[in-house]
């Protein structure tokens, strides 16, 4: 799908700030976060919602949710993380994605009135990936 940007990010044609990929799928910033290191974790086949991700590719995928998650707690120092995907609706890149949003407590998110800003810079943008980066858990050994 060369129009997709994520299909392209994931084939390594369009930059983005990886933080993580497996055979599943790639993980990488949101260039608008809601708060600074907010991941977005896409398949590498393009399906567009949940419903379409095939059954055996399920665990692989949320393994990897599930690694981002923990490194974006650790490596931010968050007090948590808010996962979400939205199927179509609020779907601003028709690829499936996982949205991984560090939060601390008193951050000012209430309910899904997302406050959003672009990093200042690369150079922001690339310290928030290697801090997740570097605390990302190992892959599991999956059946």
């Amino acid at each position: 799908m060369n129009g997709c940007v994520f299909c392209r990010i994931i084939a390594g044609e369009s930059p983005a700030w990886r933080v993580a990929h497996s055979p599943a799928g790639v993980a990488f910033l949101d260039t608008r976060p809601v708060f600074p290191g907010h991941v977005l974790i896409s398949p590498r086949p393009h399906v567009v919602t949940l419903t379409d991700l095939p059954p055996a590719d399920l665990a692989g995928y949320f393994s990897l949710v599930q690694r981002v998650a923990a490194a974006v707690e650790a490596g931010l120092d968050a007090g948590g993380t808010f996962v979400a995907i939205n199927n179509r609706v609020s779907q601003s890149v028709p690829h499936l994605h996982t949205h991984v949003v560090p939060r601390t407590r008193g951050d000012g998110l209430r309910g899904f009135f997302w406050p959003r800003r672009r990093y200042a810079d690369d150079v922001e943008a690339r310290r928030y990936a290697e801090r997740v980066a570097a605390a990302l858990p190992p892959e599991p050994d999956l059946p």
